[in-house]
């Protein structure tokens, strides 16, 4: 099974602030969003995720898929 990346950017500065509005950190997220430590740092980096992931990551945050998108 072929891993599905989206040409759908997250934006790492509209995630981080959404966390610091939250007070929330990385792990914390990551607890939250059910996903490795690795893969939040992965998708931080290159901005692109499974469309599963990113909902997972706007969920955790309380927020629209399209707020975290750039």
């Amino acid at each position: 099974m072929a891993t599905v990346m989206t040409n759908l950017k997250i934006s790492q500065d509209k995630v981080q602030l959404k966390m610091a509005e939250k007070c929330m950190n990385p792990y914390d997220l990551c607890s939250k969003a059910e996903i490795s430590y690795a893969s939040y740092r992965r998708i931080m980096t290159k901005g692109g995720c499974k469309i599963a992931t990113l909902g997972k990551i706007a969920n955790a945050l309380d927020v629209n898929v399209t707020d975290i998108l750039e």
